[in-house]
């Protein structure tokens, strides 16, 4: 049993954007890409819906550069806190506040395909320190067969992140600091793992370590426990950056409700 069982969680949706215009919100008419509109509610909206249908969430953090744009789409179910221009940054200064409880589910605004069955499972999968839900291409393809995604190879599957990530305990402080210097590497598996050591880099580019194992490594150097978890839905691993993804949103959802 993974550690949804025991405790209420904290989920942290992060709908902060890049400096500049996002492409995506830009193509919509939008200049906030959390707001991009979606079967008749922004996107930020539906992640909020489904977060609030589970229950294993206590509360739910906002974090964006501009939280009066945000307040609208939120409702009053959400606080809303100004975010740092970076992902890591941002979480630490939440966490060195020390007034949001941890264990926290982070997920992300453009994220509207999400359900509480998928955050159901990754909570229930979830273990140890810090732990990461990814989709294996295989279960994409078998569904999606002309899907695109980012694939990190590895000897155990070819992975695709689905934005979701469970902090159990502070212990995963030290790991948004490398976050913060990770993120532009995080396409590429070996400059990923590069962080880590060359060893694991080299492991990686040559595919003669499984992304399960290069995870437990990786925190290990960190002090942590460090978990992949695979998810068995791949529209977990869908979110919406750009047009095309926000056209296979539209036809997942007229699907589950059966147009």
């Amino acid at each position: 049993m993974g550690l949804a069982a025991a405790m209420q969680w904290t989920a942290i949706i992060l709908a902060g954007q890049r400096p500049g215009t996002d492409p995506l919100a830009a193509h919509f008419g939008e200049t906030y890409k959390a707001l991009v509109p979606l079967d008749g509610a922004p996107m930020l909206t539906h992640v909020l819906a489904t977060l609030k249908s589970c229950p294993q969430i206590g509360r739910i953090v906002i974090l964006g550069q501009e939280p009066l744009i945000l307040a609208a789409a939120a409702g009053d179910t959400a606080e809303i806190r100004r975010s740092n221009d970076g992902i890591s940054s941002s979480l630490k200064a939440v966490m060195d506040a020390g007034d949001v409880p941890l264990p926290w589910l982070v997920t992300t605004a453009d994220h509207p395909l999400l359900t509480r069955e998928m955050i159901a499972e990754f909570l229930d999968k979830s273990s140890g320190d810090l732990s990461v839900g990814m989709v294996e291409r295989q279960a994409m393809l078998t569904q999606f067969p002309r899907a695109q995604r980012t694939w990190l190879k590895f000897a155990d599957g070819a992975w695709s992140g689905a934005n979701l990530f469970a902090f159990a305990n502070d212990n995963v402080h030290g790991a948004l600091d490398l976050w913060a210097q990770a993120e532009k590497d995080r396409k590429q598996a070996w400059k990923l793992f590069l962080h880590f050591g060359p060893w694991l880099a080299l492991r990686a580019l040559t595919r003669t370590i499984g992304l399960g194992d290069a995870f437990a490594k990786a925190g290990r150097r960190l002090g942590l426990t460090a978990t992949l978890v695979p998810l068995s839905d791949p529209v977990a691993a869908i979110d919406v950056d750009k047009p095309a993804d926000h056209a296979l949103a539209l036809q997942i959802m007229a699907q589950r409700k059966g147009l």
